[in-house]
C-alpha cells in the first residue's frame, strides 16, 4: 500500500476549507495495491488511487479484447487462411508415409501428406486410403520355422520355404498346395540363408556341401558342388554363385557333378569370428556384409575387367555401421542398397563408378531387427514387428522425405501371432506377398481379393502451430462408404501421454458423410488427433470403404481478456462522495507524472474497482488527460480528467 501522511494544507477558499489533507504519493510500484481507510477511492491502478469521474459524456466502458490478428493469404491460390470464424485443418492425401508426432504447416508438403499411424490400410495411392489385403497363414503351413525366396516352377509362381537346421524344403503354391518337396542325396540340416535361385536352379548348403539341381525337380538332377564348412551363406549375383563359408567369400563358378573343393577364397577376413551374415550386387560391385560382436560393414568388390572377381589381399570396406548396430541383410533395387540391421532399415545410394555406398540415417526402426526384403514397382516390403505381431513394412522409393530418408508404413502382418517376421517375398511373379515369423508359425500370405476385416489411420497431433488452447468442434470425412464403414474418433493425450479415444460417428450405406459436431474431449485442448477406423463390408469380403480426406474445425479457447476505460478525476484537492477532504497543491501534476512512469514501463499491475471489490491483473493501454476547470466547490486547483484504458491479462 502507499505510504500516506497527514500534514497542514493551504487550504482553499474554493473548496470552503482550511485545511486539507496531504498523500505522499511515494513510489508506486506495478505490484503496489491500495487499501481505503479514512477516504473511498473508488479506483486504484499499481497502487495509485482515484475518484471516479464517470457521466453520460464519459461513459465507464468493458468489452472483449482483440484475441487474434486478422490474417491475410500471399499464397498463389487461395486456401484455408483466406477464411474467417474457424481455424481449419484438412488433409487430402497420406501417400507419404507415417513417422511424424505433429502438423506444423511450415514444414511442407512433406509433412502435410504423412500421418502418425496405421494398421492394415493402403495409403499408397494418392488421394485415397483403403484396407490392405487380409493376411492369414497358408493354407496347410501353419506351423514349423521357415525361411522362404520366391520361384517359378516351370511356369507355376511357387514359394520356396525352407526350415534352417532340417532337411525340409519345399515349393509352395498361393493356396498352399506343395508343388515338390526337394530330397537331394546326402542332403545334411540346412544352413540359415544357404538357400538361393538363379531362376531355374536351386542352390542348397548344409554344414558339408552346396548342391544344386532344378526348380521343379525333387531329386533328380541334383549334385554335390562345393564343399562347405558349419557357416555358409549363399547369393546369386552379378550371374555368379558367390558364397561365404566360414569367414572366406568366394566365387563359386566351377563344373557341376561332383563334390569340388572351395576355390581360392576372393577374400578373407583377419577376425576368424568374423560371420559374414549377406550378399547382394549393385552398380559395378558385388557387396558382402558381416559382423563380428559390436563391429559390422559392408564390403565391395569391384569386377576386373574380364568380369571376374579380383583377389583381395585386404578388404575394401563400402560403408563401417555405427558400433553396436549389426548387418543382418543387403539387397539392391533401383540404385538402392537396402541395409537390414538389428536396429531397423537404412538405404544406401551405390556409386555407378566407384561402388562406394552413401547410407542414410535410419528409416524406421525396429527392436527385433530387419531381416529381409521384397521388391516390386517403386516399392520395398521389409521385415519386421507390426504392433506386436510378426509383419512387414513399405517403403517407397519414390518418395524421399529427406537426403535417403523415404516414406514408409506399417504393412501386412498377422494379427495374432506375436514377434517378427524373418523372410519375406513375393509367389513368383504374382504380386501375392509371404512371409515367415520369429515363431513356429509356418508362412504367412496375403489374400489376392479378400480384405483386412479393419483398419484404421491416425493422423498426427493438431496445434495450428500454437500452444495455446483450442476448442476443437467439428469433424467431416470425405470418400466412398457404400461399402463397410469408417468411424470418425477424436484422440486427445493425458496428462500421463496417453491417448483416449473419443468416437464419434459411423459413416456408410445408411449414413452420409456429414459434418458433426465433437463434443468430446469437452475441455479445450492444446492438440487434438483424429482416428479413422475402417471396418469391411458385412457381406462382400471383396469391398470396403474409401477415405479420401477430412476436414477438421477448432475455435481458439485463451481465456478472453477486457478492455476496460474509465475517467477519473486528477486535480490538487478531491473530495470523496463522504466529504473527506485529501490534496495539496502540487499533488495532480505529481499524480499524471506518476501515472505516466508506471505506463512507460509497461509492466503488468494491479488494477482495482473499490466501488465493486474487482481486482485483475492488467496492463496499461492509454493514458489521457485533459485539463479542465474543476467542475464544482468539491474540486480545486490544477487539474482535469484522465482517461484510462487498461487491458487484463
Amino acid at each position: 500500500m502507499a505510504t500516506r501522511d497527514i500534514t497542514e494544507g493551504r487550504g482553499s477558499a474554493t473548496a470552503s476549507i482550511g485545511r486539507a489533507i496531504a498523500v505522499d504519493l511515494g513510489i508506486v510500484s506495478s505490484s503496489s495495491t491500495w487499501q481505503n481507510t479514512n477516504e473511498s477511492y473508488d479506483v486504484a491502478v499499481g497502487g495509485l488511487p482515484f475518484f471516479y469521474a464517470i457521466s453520460d459524456a464519459r461513459p465507464y466502458i468493458r468489452q472483449t479484447a482483440p484475441f487474434r490478428k486478422e490474417q491475410s493469404d500471399i499464397g498463389a491460390e487461395p486456401g484455408e487462411q483466406s477464411l474467417t470464424g474457424f481455424w481449419l485443418r484438412s488433409q487430402s492425401s497420406f501417400h507419404n508415409g507415417t513417422g511424424i508426432k505433429f502438423y506444423d504447416p511450415s514444414a511442407g508438403e512433406s509433412v502435410n501428406f504423412r500421418f502418425a499411424d496405421s494398421d492394415n490400410v493402403d495409403v499408397w495411392t494418392k488421394g485415397q486410403v483403403t484396407l490392405l489385403k487380409e493376411t492369414a497363414n497358408m493354407t496347410g503351413v501353419t506351423s514349423g520355422i521357415y525361411k522362404l525366396i520366391s520361384g517359378v516352377s516351370g511356369s507355376t509362381n511357387v514359394v520356396v520355404g525352407y526350415i534352417p537346421g532340417s532337411t525340409t524344403i519345399k515349393s509352395f503354391e498361393a493356396d498352399g498346395t506343395v508343388v515338390t518337396t526337394y530330397v537331394p542325396t546326402n542332403l545334411g540340416n540346412i544352413l540359415d540363408g544357404a538357400v538361393v535361385t538363379d531362376g531355374t536352379r536351386l542352390f542348397a548348403a548344409d554344414n558339408d556341401h552346396v548342391y544344386v539341381g532344378p526348380l521343379n525337380a525333387a531329386s533328380t538332377g541334383w549334385t554335390e558342388y562345393y564343399v562347405t564348412g558349419t557357416r555358409a551363406t549363399l547369393a546369386w549375383v552379378k550371374q555368379r554363385l558367390v558364397g561365404a563359408v566360414t569367414n572366406s567369400v568366394y566365387e563359386l563358378t566351377g563344373a557341376t557333378g561332383s563334390a569340388l573343393a572351395l576355390p581360392t577364397p576372393i577374400y578373407t577376413h583377419p577376425n576368424t569370428a568374423w560371420i559374414w551374415s549377406s550378399i547382394s550386387e549393385g552398380g559395378s560391385a558385388i557387396y558382402a556384409a558381416g559382423y563380428a560382436g559390436g563391429n559390422s560393414a559392408i564390403y565391395k568388390f569391384t569386377l576386373g575387367t574380364n568380369g571376374s572377381m579380383p583377389v583381395l589381399t585386404s578388404g575394401i570396406i563400402a560403408a563401417q555401421l555405427p558400433i553396436g548396430e549389426i548387418v543382418y541383410k543387403i539387397e539392391s533395387y533401383l540404385g538402392y542398397l537396402m541395409i537390414g540391421t538389428n536396429k531397423g532399415m537404412r538405404v544406401a545410394k551405390i556409386s555407378d563408378t566407384t561402388g562406394d555406398l552413401i547410407y542414410g540415417p535410419l528409416i524406421f526402426e525396429d527392436t527385433n531387427g530387419v531381416y529381409d526384403f521384397a521388391f516390386r514397382d517403386k516399392y520395398v516390403w521389409a521385415t519386421g514387428t507390426v504392433n506386436g505381431c510378426a509383419g512387414l513394412y513399405r517403403i517407397d522409393l519414390d518418395a524421399e522425405i529427406e537426403n535417403l530418408r523415404f516414406a514408409y508404413a506399417k504393412d501386412a502382418y498377422l494379427t495374432t501371432v506375436a514377434g517378427y517376421a524373418t523372410s519375406v517375398d513375393f509367389i513368383g511373379n504374382s504380386n501375392q506377398l509371404a512371409f515367415t515369423t520369429s515363431g513356429s508359425n509356418g508362412i504367412a500370405i496375403q489374400s489376392a481379393t479378400v480384405l483386412a476385416s479393419s483398419g484404421s489411420i491416425s493422423t498426427g497431433k493438431i496445434r495450428f502451430s500454437t500452444l495455446e488452447p483450442k476448442n476443437y468442434k467439428r469433424l467431416i470425412a470425405r470418400g466412398s462408404f457404400t461399402s463397410g464403414t469408417l468411424t470418425l474418433s477424436s484422440l486427445a493425450t493425458n496428462a500421463g501421454g496417453t491417448d483416449v479415444q473419443f468416437d464419434h460417428i459411423g459413416y456408410g450405406l445408411e449414413v452420409e458423410p456429414v459434418e458433426v459436431t465433437t463434443s468430446q474431449p469437452e475441455v479445450a485442448q492444446e492438440f487434438l488427433a483424429y482416428k479413422f477406423t475402417f471396418d469391411r463390408d458385412a457381406t462382400d469380403t471383396t469391398a470396403g470403404p474409401t477415405f479420401k480426406g477430412y476436414q477438421a474445425k477448432a475455435t481458439i479457447a485463451s481465456p478472453r481478456n477486457r478492455l476496460i476505460r474509465f475517467p477519473v478525476y486528477c486535480f490538487d484537492i478531491e473530495t470523496d462522495r463522504f466529504n473527506t477532504v485529501v490534496g495539496f497543491e502540487g499533488r495532480a501534476f505529481e499524480r499524471i507524472q506518476l501515472l505516466e512512469e508506471i505506463e512507460k514501463t509497461g509492466d503488468v499491475l494491479t488494477w482495482q474497482d473499490l466501488t465493486t471489490g474487482e481486482s485483475r491483473q492488467a496492463v496499461i493501454e492509454q493514458v489521457t488527460f485533459t485539463r479542465m476547470t474543476p467542475p464544482d466547490k468539491r474540486f480545486d486547483g490544477f487539474g482535469g480528467i484522465i482517461e484510462i484504458t487498461v487491458r487484463t491479462v
